[in-house]
């Protein structure tokens, strides 16, 4: 039986690194011994006599008999819960990986949402959002690493995480042959930036604009990041795009684009330049059957036993919901 854990050293001076590499170790090795039936014990005991100052465990895979019980995705979650990484990373068999491993000198394409359940209008966002990525010039036509991320704010109900949701939401993403991210990034500027640590090649964001309010609200930048510009200038640093697909208003009908969003009067010259140098980029073929799904109305629908919830949601969803009875189904 195995365990594998990658560790990032984050003090500067050498000796230091090496006095945490072995109080790293001394902790696995009891914690194999001691901890190995409780494993999410056996993460969080992983720092004890360190610090998340000091050390990242940004991968840990668990192998073998003694740990045939053991769900990786769980482990990967648990990793960004504890505190030891922002960000942990699963592939679409269920298996931890490191996110330089994956993500190396490659470009990358991220959706982020809640996901439950994925929905027709999900996937052609970040469709409609992929085809223009692939148009930058400087991808010169290498596919890009496309990644569904799910951060602890997605994923918490009240104050707690629900870990069976948390699978359930797993299981049809990794229906989809897709690679799961799963954060601590409240703001888009840190998720960038994060990627920005293993490659540095374009990153592309597909998103709603609704989710523009965020970025181009002031209030969710710190003073210590050099506030909205130096949160920004994280952003769009690698370069990082946003591709921005229309929402619609139910109430008034009206259609909200990245061309017409509404910014504050003393932002909008900073909104024009993000514009018109391509940073921010509206899609323009957004399916218009799909505008008006809202993903709490088909989880009701599937909870509540209404079939149309069937025809908003893709085939390989469908199907995993009801097979395995996911998200309230009956």
């Amino acid at each position: 039986s195995e365990i594998y854990i990658h560790v990032r050293m984050l003090d500067r001076e050498t000796y230091r690194q090496q006095e945490a590499l072995g109080v790293m170790g001394v902790n696995l090795l009891y914690a194999a011994f001691y901890h190995m039936r409780e494993p999410e014990l056996l993460i969080r005991s992983l720092l004890d006599d360190l610090g998340w100052e000091r050390v990242e465990v940004d991968m840990i895979r668990f192998a073998g008999p003694a740990f045939s019980g053991v769900d990786n995705r769980l482990m990967a979650l648990q990793l960004v819960r504890g505190g030891l990484t922002e960000a942990a990373m699963f592939t679409a068999r269920g298996e931890a990986v490191q996110l330089a491993e994956v993500l190396y000198q490659k470009p990358v394409m991220v959706e982020r949402g809640s996901f439950r359940p994925v929905t027709k209008a999900t996937l052609d966002v970040l469709e409609r959002g992929l085809e223009l990525f692939m148009k930058e010039p400087e991808l010169k036509a290498e596919p890009p690493v496309v990644l569904m991320e799910m951060t602890l704010r997605h994923l918490t109900t009240g104050d707690a995480i629900d870990t069976n949701d948390f699978l359930q939401r797993a299981d049809t993403l990794m229906a989809l042959g897709r690679t799961v991210l799963v954060s601590n990034f409240r703001r888009f500027h840190r998720l960038a930036a994060y990627l920005s640590r293993y490659t540095r090649r374009p990153i592309g964001l597909a998103l709603g604009a609704i989710n523009l309010g965020e970025i181009m609200d002031e209030k969710f930048y710190n003073d210590s990041e050099g506030g909205m510009l130096g949160g920004l200038g994280q952003l769009f640093k690698n370069p990082a795009r946003l591709y921005v697909y229309p929402h619609l208003d139910l109430e008034s009908g009206a259609l909200v684009t990245a061309q017409n969003f509404p910014v504050a009067p003393h932002l909008r010259h900073l909104y024009a330049h993000l514009l018109e140098n391509r940073l921010i980029q509206g899609i323009d073929n957004p399916d218009p059957g799909l505008l008006r799904t809202r993903r709490r109305e088909v989880l009701s629908r599937i909870q509540n036993g209404d079939p149309q919830w069937e025809a908003l949601v893709p085939p390989a969803i469908v199907r995993i919901i009801k097979e395995k009875k996911l998200f309230g189904y009956s």
